[in-house]
């Protein structure tokens, strides 16, 4: 039996009457037309609104973050507006279903290599305002069309009645809004209700998560338990949990796949799971960021120094998501001048303390994997590693380090060869599918033509920004996330399924997300769309806490009024 002896809490009878409650919910959640869903959703996001603060000072306590730090904008966005967002578009999604039309009958479809594509970003006028500049194209899988794409949008809540029994929801510890977005993806995508077994760093979110999510909680649909991974453990084996998703490690996916130790091998050798029930999963890996040569200005290589700079630093460096690698070309004339403003931007990024567990020894490895690597930041805290190479089995290329470490890979070639060569190194040599980053020079995207079209064709991930972060894809409530389709439980790599997808498309293989070269005003002067001199989620945004909030606070409850503030922030930032 679990006890914490420390609050008094039985977590073991705990999960039982939740796993009890759950199946009576169920019943309570079938009944609910499409519309009555809906008000529950917006019931849902009046509450993200009037909770957010208390939301982003508890994740701000587990992060250590400062009441007054420009990197409490992190919180607020990846918080409370990720979730606020995500309720808005799926609440959408389910008065299009009730109304008999489908999700996706307006919006703009279109063809890339091949595939089908739905532009999910801008998806509202507000987008257009709000992420101006910027666009996401969620891609079909091969055969699928536009037309079998309207009919299947909706996916489980197509027939809402047909529930799909108890999920289980293993939550992450490093975004404070995966868990909840991933709950409500249980109920939406699949009609299931949820039993939320929250990852122990974020057990301060509790309260927090109780109350926002109290309509939910009331109708019996969601449970939130919290507990060891013996709690996680009884769980995913109980008998009444049809599925199981998680966002973690691999190694956390395989030990309840496969077991440990002697039982894991046996295990498959044999080809016998211990986990004999569907499981899907979002875990990570090693994202690479590809840098096109191009002729660059100074404030080019600056920008984008900083920009891939905070795909490293953003959340201190934990995110599956954050860069790891840069692929730059051994040829390319601008180079050095490229690392050395890499260098700096990743050197002066604003200090924070390394709050995840084991970030310490993750990147003391790094630095006994690679002794020559450059300690770099207020304490030596992060580590710059160079002279990297394909011929040699660098451990940075399959090793997800999820701290302040960055690698450099320089490669021959430029123009299409290098892409060819880029594509081949991201594709077969990273640990990994769910995001990669490539950063090129308007110009060079036009002189390319169709070799660099042809380079995101090929590149095998569930998200792929160009000129942007794939951050920006995480943030997007109706871009897909995770990772690329193929993996299995015998090699999982990143995961198998998706998450988020508002509007439930089916058959989906990845997001493509694209954004501007350079930041406004410079933008404007080249016929760019920037949504402003620095975009929020940089590191570096020294409003970025403010501008957080309001947009939060629009999410939330979305007026014109609102704007006029947001964009006056944006553009001190």
């Amino acid at each position: 039996m679990s006890v914490d002896t420390e609050q008094g809490i039985d977590h073991q009878a705990s999960a039982e009457a939740a796993l009890t409650d759950l199946s009576a919910g169920e019943k309570a959640w079938s009944a609910l037309s499409l519309l009555d869903r809906a008000e529950l959703l917006d019931r849902v996001r009046a509450l993200t609104g009037a909770n957010a603060a208390d939301w982003v000072a508890a994740a701000a306590k587990i992060k250590r973050l400062g009441p007054h730090s420009a990197l409490l904008g992190e919180e607020w966005m990846s918080g409370p507006y990720a979730f606020a967002t995500g309720l808005g578009a799926a609440a959408q999604t389910l008065r299009a279903l009730a109304a008999g039309r489908s999700p996706v009958a307006d919006a703009a479809f279109g063809t890339a290599a091949g595939r089908t594509t739905v532009r999910v970003l801008p998806s509202s006028p507000y987008d257009s305002l709000l992420l101006g500049g910027f666009s996401a194209d969620v891609w079909l899988q091969p055969g699928a069309d536009a037309t079998q794409a309207k009919a299947a949008a909706g996916l489980a809540q197509l027939d809402p009645t047909v529930t799909g029994g108890i999920g289980v929801v293993l939550g992450a510890g490093n975004i404070s809004s995966i868990a909840p977005l991933d709950v409500i993806y249980e109920l939406l995508a699949h009609n299931r209700v949820v039993a939320l077994k929250l990852n122990p760093l974020t057990d301060p979110l509790l309260p927090v998560l109780e109350r926002i999510l109290e309509p939910l909680i009331s109708l019996g649909a969601i449970r939130i338990l919290t507990g060891g991974a013996d709690i996680g453990e009884y769980l995913v084996s109980h008998d009444a949990v049809a599925h199981v998703h998680m966002t973690g490690s691999a190694n956390t996916h395989d030990a309840i796949v496969w077991g440990t130790g002697e039982e894991a091998e046996r295990r498959r050798a044999s080809g016998e799971p211990r986990l004999t029930k569907p499981i899907t999963s979002e875990l990570g890996g090693v994202s690479p960021a590809i840098v096109v040569p191009g002729r660059w200005s100074t404030a080019d290589l600056r920008y984008q120094a900083e920009h891939i700079a905070t795909q490293r630093l953003h959340n201190g460096g934990y995110n599956c998501v954050a860069a790891q690698v840069v692929i730059v070309s051994a040829d390319w004339d601008q180079k050095q001048e490229f690392l050395d403003a890499l260098r700096d931007a990743f050197a002066s990024a604003p200090a924070r303390v390394c709050y995840y567990p084991g970030s310490d020894a993750r990147v003391g490895s790094a630095r006994s994997a690679y002794p020559t690597s450059e300690p770099l930041g207020t304490a030596g805290e992060r580590l710059l590693v160079t002279g990297l190479s394909l011929d040699d089995d660098e451990d940075i290329l399959h090793t997800e380090y999820f701290g302040p470490v960055l690698g450099v890979l320089e490669l021959p070639g430029t123009g299409a060869e290098f892409l060819t060569t880029a594509t081949d190194a991201a594709n077969n040599h990273f640990l990994g599918t769910l995001g990669i980053n490539v950063i090129a020079h308007p110009a060079s995207i036009a002189g390319l033509g169709a070799a660099f079209e042809s380079m995101i064709a090929d590149l095998r991930y569930g998200t792929i920004a160009v000129n942007a972060w794939t951050g920006v894809g995480f943030l997007t409530a109706a871009a897909t996330w995770g990772a690329f389709p193929g993996h299995t439980i015998d090699d999982v790599q990143s995961g198998t399924g998706v998450v988020h997808n508002a509007f439930l498309l089916a058959d989906t293989e990845r997001t493509v997300v694209r954004g501007p070269f350079r930041p406004a005003p410079r933008s404007i002067l080249h016929r760019e769309w920037s949504i402003s001199p620095k975009p929020p989620w940089f590191v570096t945004n020294r409003t970025a806490a403010t501008t957080g909030r309001l947009l939060a606070d629009f999410a939330s409850a979305p007026s014109p009024r609102k704007l006029p503030a947001i964009f006056a922030s944006a553009l001190r930032g």
